[in-house]
């Protein structure tokens, strides 16, 4: 160990008491940073394989009519060239998908292409022997739909067997049944366009989410189509890919094939993705001011510790220390605070962020579980030690180069300021 780490600790252990309690602050807002980010994050992810699970990784729906525009240019007085470009910020769309199967055919193509599923949307109205009420009615083909989605998994009463066997079954959210006051096996009438059928719940699903658990029906394509009167096309496709974080540029390549407009769920759900950023900057921030309050003591007490060593410091400085060797000497007392604090408190974030994971936390609507949900990564470790670096090399500056600039003659004499 060289003298001047030998040094730091002297001058540190002299102020015991002072130190601790920056330790303490760099450590608790260390450890609560990492819980707090952890936590963010876990319901983010939550958020984004909930509604990955129900509407897929990119949306393909109207087909584009691009609007041409005819331009007239001309090099010299004798010569013209007309020609026509495409203006997107006027594209007209068709609604739906006339040609479904071309469409997936074309798209299938794509490296990160996993499965697509044609889907027929309507509105409806459904009656129980006890009340009616308004939903949408989704027709898919079963075997392609599980594919791209979560529904197998997100069904709690009935199964996907027994509604992929019965023509005339139908899959509905939990709130729709809970409001119709139905269950699995009993039959409802569906009302649609100009004409009313009688359907059997073969299954009940819970997403999470209440708009989707509250107002969506799962029926058969074939069912669809004939219910509401549409022979041909579908009204989107669901598509799933390999790599989620891929969805945009995907979405820009298949408008470019398909002519068709695609959706990532990036941009369908960009106010939610948005509103979890700015909860994971303000928490940050926040949980950042226990590191910003623990720098400030430290500041305080490598100032009194220069106060208190002036003497010393002069007597260093007649030994041959130079102003760098001072220096270095406080700076050493806040890099050891701070080695100490950070590896304490990630130790402790990680011990939080394992107990907050077996909490009870009933919740639903934007999705649904039952526990705290975390999502801890090294990113994480990383920012709360970057954040701790900086406030405590911030606090450490100050004292170090006064303490580099005591002059032994002026301590000598009395006159150091």
């Amino acid at each position: 160990m060289s003298p001047t780490i030998r040094i730091a600790i002297r001058f540190l252990l002299a102020k015991k008491r002072s130190m601790l309690m920056s330790l303490a602050g760099i450590v608790f807002g260390v450890g609560f940073f990492i819980s707090t980010q952890a936590q963010l994050s876990g319901y983010q992810e939550l958020f984004i394989e909930t509604i990955l699970g129900t509407d897929g990784a990119i949306r393909i729906e109207d087909r584009i009519q691009d609007a041409n525009v005819f331009v007239a240019a001309s090099t010299t007085k004798n010569t013209s060239t007309n020609f026509f470009i495409t203006d997107k910020n006027n594209r007209r769309f068709v609604e739906g998908i006339e040609h479904p199967d071309s469409v997936i055919e074309a798209i299938s193509e794509l490296e990160n292409f996993e499965a697509a599923s044609p889907v027929i949307k309507g509105s409806i109205q459904l009656q129980s022997p006890l009340r009616k009420d308004n939903g949408q009615i989704y027709g898919i083909m079963v075997d392609e739909h599980i594919a791209v989605s979560a529904l197998e998994d997100q069904i709690q009463l009935g199964s996907i067997e027994d509604f992929r066997g019965s023509p005339t079954g139908i899959i509905m959210g939990h709130k729709m049944a809970a409001r119709l006051d139905v269950t699995v096996g009993d039959s409802i009438i569906i009302r649609a366009v100009d004409q009313q059928r009688r359907y059997r719940i073969t299954a009940i699903f819970e997403t999470g989410v209440s708009d989707i658990d509250k107002t969506r029906v799962f029926m058969h394509l074939s069912a669809a189509r004939s219910l509401l009167k549409k022979p041909h096309g579908v009204s989107f496709i669901q598509v799933s890919i390999y790599d989620r974080d891929h969805a945009m540029v995907d979405a820009e390549v298949i408008e470019r094939v398909a002519k068709h407009f695609s959706a990532p769920w990036q941009e369908r759900e960009k106010s939610w993705m948005q509103l979890f950023k700015t909860l994971q900057i303000s928490a940050a921030i926040t949980v950042s001011t226990i590191i910003i309050i623990s720098g400030l003591g430290m500041f305080s007490t490598l100032f009194m510790i220069v106060m208190d060593k002036t003497r010393e410091i002069a007597i260093l400085r007649s030994m041959g220390y130079t102003r760098n060797d001072i220096s270095n000497i406080f700076l050493w007392q806040g890099v050891i605070v701070l080695i100490c604090g950070t590896i304490l408190g990630c130790g402790m974030g990680y011990l939080i962020t394992f107990a907050i994971s077996y909490l009870p936390m009933p919740l639903s609507g934007i999705f649904a579980t039952e526990y705290f949900v975390v999502n801890s990564t090294a990113w994480h470790y990383v920012q709360a030690v970057i954040a701790a670096i900086i406030i405590v090399m911030i606090a450490c500056f100050a004292p170090s180069r006064k303490a580099g600039k005591l002059v032994p003659g002026d301590v000598i004499r009395g006159t150091a300021a």
